[in-house]
């Protein structure tokens, strides 16, 4: 297969920071024409985040890079009828229309579903929000940090111990995985039109894709389960789940869950093969009852290693584990490459983040720069039958820029 899975995919993206439009990002991988709404002069305020106190300072534009790769811009004045009419022809040839204005803002400026699906019976209108679509907070607006990490129970429970102050969530870290979630929604939304010719309303958001992030434990106490506090790392329950300290003072997650059989192996490996026999780390359940001294034990074990040199040790020996890693060291890091997870721009100026799956036989679009504030405004003008004296007068009225 030659030809990209949405080639002739026509994608409105009428969204902003971040979940919305990243779900469109992924559609434009794979080969969908993605036509970008954006109000003149600014544009997207997606646009400003890369220069917001206390974000990495660069002088490329990198949260748009990312995020409106392979897109093309319209400068649109939503709030003036030619804007809203050029919308309006816009959706009646699109496949798909993805948003996430407050739906307070789309009644407002009449681009809600009831409003656009009437005028495009096959229309999948993709609708993302922080709380749903229904109840008393859907109206509400949140971002990752508040209806995805906060009200999930996440912020919670990732952090070092119950006594530590709640951990902050990384810009960006909730609203990417959601982003999945509604390219998944659009997805079925589109096998379920071609089932039966009919598009509609598919929706996801925040609250509900951070519940499932942390279903494990939800799920748990919806059972009658109690959720125990998160010991602090001296007193934890397993000595071969935990987190250990190397002698160049990196940390690492070794996750040996079939320690019965590997226990034996890590110790060996590690220059340590009487541990194995040791009656107090013998046996699973002796391992369990020992934790601190085994901790310990492996304290001092570890702590003779630099990381580089572990990583061949354990690596050789089959052992899972999952070194703390910086963002720096992605800069170097092969693997990222060989996997497809971090690929050039087509032009080769930069690198980007590739969408985290990838389909055999179905190549993805080399991804493009991100346009400017109404870069292919009269482009898309002109492909949707509007004449240069119509887009004349549109711009004098400032409905397109």
């Amino acid at each position: 297969m030659t030809e990209q899975l949405f080639a002739g995919l026509k994608v409105i993206d009428c969204a902003s920071f971040i979940a919305a439009p990243a779900a469109a990002t992924v559609l434009s991988d794979f080969g969908a024409d993605v036509i970008k709404i954006e109000p003149p002069g600014e544009g997207d305020a997606y646009r400003t985040l890369h220069a917001v106190p206390g974000t990495p300072k660069s002088n490329v534009d990198y949260a748009w890079l990312h995020g409106a790769r392979n897109k093309r811009s319209i400068a649109l004045n939503l709030k003036t009828p030619q804007g809203l009419e050029v919308l309006h022809r816009l959706v009646a040839k699109a496949d798909v229309f993805v948003t996430n204005l407050p739906l307070p803002v789309r009644r407002r400026m009449m681009i809600s579903y009831e409003d656009l699906s009437s005028r495009n019976a096959q229309l999948i209108y993709a609708s993302f929000t922080a709380y749903g679509e229904k109840g008393v907070e859907a109206d509400k607006t949140g971002f990752d940090s508040t209806a995805y990490w906060a009200r999930s129970g996440l912020m919670d429970q990732v952090r070092p111990d119950s006594m530590s102050p709640p951990a902050r969530s990384v810009a960006g870290m909730g609203d990417h995985p959601c982003s999945i979630a509604l390219y998944a929604a659009i997805v079925t939304g589109l096998y379920r039109r071609q089932l039966t010719g009919k598009g509609g309303l598919v929706s996801s958001s925040l609250l509900a894709n951070g519940l499932w992030s942390n279903a494990f434990l939800v799920q748990a106490r919806l059972t009658g389960a109690t959720i125990p506090p998160r010991p602090p790392r001296s007193q934890s329950l397993s000595a071969t789940t935990n987190m250990y300290r190397t002698r160049d003072n990196r940390w690492f997650n070794l996750a040996m869950v079939n320690d019965v059989k590997q226990y034996p192996l890590l110790v060996a490996t590690l220059g340590r093969p009487e541990l194995a026999a040791d009656p107090r780390f013998a046996t699973a359940d002796a391992r369990r009852a020992n934790v601190p001294a085994l901790m310990a034990e492996f304290d001092d074990l570890f702590a003779r290693f630099d990381l580089a040199d572990l990583r061949t040790t354990l690596d050789a020996a089959g052992i899972t584990f999952g070194f703390v890693g910086t963002i720096d060291e992605a800069l170097d890091d092969q693997q990222m490459r060989d996997a497809g997870a971090i690929v050039p721009l087509a032009d080769g100026s930069f690198e980007t983040i590739s969408s985290p799956f990838h389909v055999e036989g179905a190549p993805k679009t080399p991804p493009r720069q991100a346009p400017g504030v109404g870069e292919h405004s009269d482009d898309v003008l002109r492909e949707y039958g509007y004449s240069a004296e119509e887009i004349s007068r549109m711009r004098a009225a400032k409905a397109v820029a």
